[in-house]
């Protein structure tokens, strides 16, 4: 009878460990549940408008804004007249581009460790980690979200711009701000079957980011269980003369083919839409893999997939919602 009883509990235990977030969420079991997150909103009016289109005629259905980036009044009018816009922090510590900069919100007295020489943010992530402490980095972040929450609207969630705020020096700051301010935080803490395989460090890595999203979980907050942050190196091949369709078709079918990858659960699919303008090549090199997110996004033979595979697209607020439940 003890036999018995223990294989129940074991058997129990293993069934419990396999369920996935998205379960837990009360998705229902074996199916994809997919965030498709547009990252950058507010870095520009390019942005503004990629990620406008991307959500409104194509099947993206998420984003995040850079507060401290100059279009961010420019994305808010359109979160006041679309307030169900799934829209979140995209928590910014570096000001990667040459002539486009920005610098913190916070003054330098505050967080000097924040600042280039040049008063913005350090333009890399190693730079940051080197430079600007612990306390700075919370006091950014903090400030960062009290500027979204000053437009009167509420985020629904917080991500990380180049990944800075997973540096180990900092992910304990992100996540405590996250539960104090009841916000969920990006952290793929599931299977990780997709980032597993862009990251370094094997299983010990994996199984430190689900201790986190353990944490995040037993505090009230949704978890995804797993992230895929991989279109941004999509490109088409060296030399091959550039078209919309030509670039439509090849992210479309790589998005095809990410999505193919994905395991059941929750996962977020990260994307940079723009719809660039001659004013953007002088920010960046990178308007034609942006346009090509868009471009899939607004495909219908993505909608089309989407829909013929039962894939379940989901937003943070929704998340969020199932989670207080």
């Amino acid at each position: 009878m003890k036999t018995y009883l223990f294989l129940i509990i074991f058997f129990s235990s293993l069934n419990a460990f396999a369920q996935t977030y998205a379960e837990k969420l009360g998705f229902p079991a074996g199916k994809k549940v997919i965030i498709l997150h547009v990252d950058d909103a507010g870095m520009s009016y390019d942005s503004n408008l990629g990620v406008i289109e991307a959500m409104e005629k194509g099947v993206a259905n998420s984003t995040s804004v850079m507060m401290p980036c100059g279009w961010v009044a420019d994305y808010f009018k359109h979160l006041k007249a679309h307030p169900n816009t799934d829209a979140g922090v995209h928590l910014t510590l570096t000001s990667e581009w040459d002539s486009y900069r920005w610098q913190p919100l916070v003054g330098k007295e505050k967080a000097p460790g924040l600042y280039d020489g040049q008063g913005s943010f350090w333009r890399s992530v190693a730079q940051v980690v080197e430079h600007a402490t612990p306390d700075e980095v919370e006091t950014e972040i903090r400030a960062q979200i009290a500027r979204f929450r000053a437009f009167g609207i509420e985020p629904t969630h917080l991500d990380s711009h180049m990944g800075t705020l997973f540096a180990p020096k900092f992910i304990e700051r992100y996540v405590k701000v996250g539960i104090a301010e009841k916000i969920p935080v990006m952290m793929p803490g599931g299977h990780n079957t997709l980032i597993s395989r862009q990251q370094q460090g094997g299983e010990a890595l994996m199984q430190a980011v689900r201790s986190i999203g353990q944490t995040l979980w037993n505090a009230g907050l949704p978890v995804l269980d797993d992230l895929h942050n991989e279109s941004y190196g999509w490109n088409l091949p060296a030399g091959e003369k550039v078209t919309d369709d030509k670039l439509r078709r090849m992210k479309t079918a790589k998005y095809i083919e990410a999505l193919k990858a994905c395991q059941p659960g929750l996962t977020m699919v990260i994307m940079h839409c723009t719809a660039p303008t001659e004013v953007f090549d002088k920010i960046s090199n990178s308007g034609t893999t942006r346009k090509g997110d868009l471009l899939a996004m607004t495909d219908p033979d993505l909608r089309k997939f989407i829909e013929k595979e039962g894939i379940i697209l989901t937003t943070w607020r929704e998340v969020k919602e199932r989670r207080g439940k």
